[in-house]
């Protein structure tokens, strides 16, 4: 329950200071504005589901959780919430960890107190899924396609589960030792632990007929010649695994390296401490993070080898043993950024995490020159002061600085590696596509993920679920239909009545002047999901006490705890906890059966359906022979579900 104070944070209000017209409180409510506007029950996609790069139906799975959608008898609603979260996105246990969460930027509920904690409750239903060994349902019978997919992480994991959902098989191509791509060889394990990564690829693989080819590179060991006979399509799924020299003179230094490198190096076991102490990473995004957390972590060794250079380990020339290892000190380790602090990319909680485990950051400077000495080796970065001139960041002349550093990773942008490829090269390093993932001029070629323009590991999971429904229509010999303009997964009521054994009758075409009592039709419903998101403004928001975030338990290190530990920081929500953050959820643009319009209606017109015709979507009704248009129940309808719209 919401104390005084709390309360005092919210500032909804129906009037202004200064109102005092006197109204006709019984008319007002008696007999209303007479618009003969009777209630319709509009479905309208929310805000977190608009902005899922992957396309979950986020707000269907928060139902599911918090009990008010129920599955079938023989499912629990953990098994239930975990098949809705991945209809769209096969990985909720690492996206549940390591997504930076625009559908929580989104969220309805900043503008009551704070958004509600959708990455900590899908992280829970992904671990509970693994923990409780939850498998997919048998797909559909194999079409006799192929595909190919070339790229074995988040893009082409989720093209391969969803083109085998809809009965084509495919093979994998990576270059790596094991699949996962960014997820296995980008991400330390501190945030996404292994056993969860290998066991969600290990699910999409137990589908059955996804083969995979390690060690392979496409265009090196095998030719796209032989690719293109042997298989129906190809999806190109290769990532962006290179990264952007420093641009400014000095930039190729030996010692200057790109953070993807660094990284890789780490999660493949070479790099297992830094021969050196004054490490400076470039950057402000979400793998800059990554850099200088693990180089906190990693520490410098006490007495270095001179010969040892620190880009040798990171290049795989040498390997530095667990002995070693052990007697380190930590590093000095700065991240600078153009940008401030509060407009840095990278997740705020992920900077708070490096600044509380000793990484110094400076903000608002921009590297001028890597200054050399006379072995053409990096000692240091000269900075500068930034202003912005439009978008283009410019020094600020008189301010400029020199900081010391033997190991410059820069973390500003990353390319693709088209090395045997080049047909497929735009001039630009990436890969072209359409609006639907094909490759313009290549019948057959499908591309998704980083290659086409760098972005999140959930938006390449969400390229593999369109690309497959593009590959579907191409191998059935059918042009692709036009994606509805919120393209995300959607609830579908018809669905759900099929679930519930409440489906619509058959229609025998009878023509009638009213359908409200026939059972063959949804009446006073609307679905405009595919084209509409829900704002805040059409919620009656004075419904939400406030109600503070349920937080997940964090054991970050300080500065002093740092090196050497590889603990997970996040620890999942208890069941209790995830429930209660669910019920956090506003359930923008569908009803969460809350009784404000059966309670409030003065004509008794709206009305609870009865519960064995009761369905998720279908929880009241309304009896237009005592509606007057009154309008309250949409005025108190928190989700905006309801729309005065039936009648003249």
């Amino acid at each position: 329950m919401a104390t005084s104070s709390d309360d005092m944070k919210l500032t909804f209000r129906k009037f202004r200071d200064g109102d005092h017209e006197q109204r006709d409180w019984q008319s007002a409510i008696f007999e209303g504005d007479h618009s003969h506007k009777c209630p319709v029950y509009v479905h309208r996609t929310p805000p977190c589901q608009g902005s899922c790069p992957a396309g979950e139906d986020i707000r269907g799975w928060l139902q599911i959780v918090r009990g008010i959608e129920k599955p079938t008898a023989d499912m629990s609603w953990q098994e239930y919430a975990f098949r809705r979260a991945t209809d769209a996105n096969p990985f909720p246990s690492v996206m549940g960890r390591v997504c930076p969460a625009p559908c929580e930027s989104g969220c309805n509920r900043n503008e009551v107190e704070d958004f509600v904690g959708i990455n900590s409750v899908e992280q829970f239903i992904g671990d509970t899924a693994l923990t409780e060994g939850y498998r997919y349902d048998l797909p559909p019978a194999l079409s006799g396609k192929r595909v190919a997919i070339i790229g074995g992480g988040p893009g082409g994991m989720s093209a391969a589960y969803h083109l085998r959902r809809k009965g084509h098989a495919s093979t994998i191509f990576d270059d790596h030792e094991e699949l996962g791509g960014m997820m296995m060889y980008g991400i330390p394990e501190y945030r996404v632990p292994r056993p969860m990564l290998r066991g969600e690829m290990d699910r999409i693989l137990s589908l059955g007929d996804i083969e995979v080819r390690l060690n392979t590179r496409v265009g090196k060991d095998v030719s796209v010649e032989a690719i293109e006979k042997e298989f129906d399509a190809v999806v190109w799924a290769v990532g962006c695994q290179t990264g952007r020299n420093l641009p400014v003179p000095g930039g190729d230094a030996p010692n200057c390296i790109a953070g993807v490198r660094f990284l890789s190096a780490f999660n493949t076991g070479r790099l297992k401490v830094l021969p050196t102490d004054k490490i400076v990473c470039v950057g402000g995004g979400d793998t800059s993070i990554d850099v200088v957390s693990v180089a906190r972590r990693l520490g410098k060794i006490e007495a270095d080898n001179p010969v040892d250079n620190p880009e040798d380990a990171i290049h795989g020339y040498v390997a530095h043993d667990s002995a070693t290892a052990a007697v380190r000190t930590g590093a000095d380790v700065t991240l600078t950024s153009l940008f401030t602090k509060e407009k840095m990319t990278a997740t705020e909680h992920e900077v708070q995490d490096a600044l509380r485990e000793g990484v110094k950051i400076l903000d608002g400077v921009i590297p001028i020159e890597v200054v050399l000495n006379d072995k053409g080796r990096a000692i240091g970065l000269k900075m500068a002061q930034c202003q912005f001139e439009g978008n283009a960041p410019k020094p600020v002349e008189g301010t400029e600085f020199v900081l010391e550093a033997n190991l410059i990773i820069t973390a500003i942008g990353q390319g693709g590696d088209l090395t045997g490829l080049e047909f497929m090269d735009n001039g630009r390093g990436f890969i072209d596509s359409d609006k639907f993932y094909q490759v313009p001029g290549k019948s057959g070629h499908f591309v998704i993920g980083d290659i086409i323009r760098p972005h999140l590991l959930t938006t390449a999971i969400g390229h593999g679920r369109i690309a497959a429904d593009s590959i579907d229509y191409f191998l059935h010999q059918q042009e692709p239909i036009k994606r509805p303009r919120v393209d995300v997964h959607h609830f579908n009521l018809l669905n759900k009545l099929q679930e519930t054994g409440l489906e619509p009758e058959a229609y025998s075409g009878e023509q009638l002047r009213g359908t409200s009592d026939a059972r063959f039709a949804v009446h006073n419903f609307e679905d405009r999901s595919a084209q509409e998101i829900i704002s805040h403004e059409k919620l009656f928001k004075g419904h939400f006490p406030y109600v503070a975030r349920n937080l997940r338990e964090e054991h970050g290190p300080s500065a002093d705890e740092v090196i050497g530990h590889f603990e997970e920081r996040m620890r999942s929500l208890t069941e209790e906890k995830a429930v209660e953050e669910a019920k956090r959820c506003m359930s923008c643009g569908m009803c969460f059966e809350c009784d404000n319009c059966v309670i409030y209606c003065p004509q008794t017109a709206v009305f609870r359906v009865n519960k064995k015709q009761s369905a998720t979507g279908r929880y009241v009704d309304t009896d237009y022979n005592k509606c007057i248009g009154c309008h309250i129940c949409a005025e108190v309808c928190p989700t905006g579900y309801i729309d005065m719209a039936m009648g003249d």
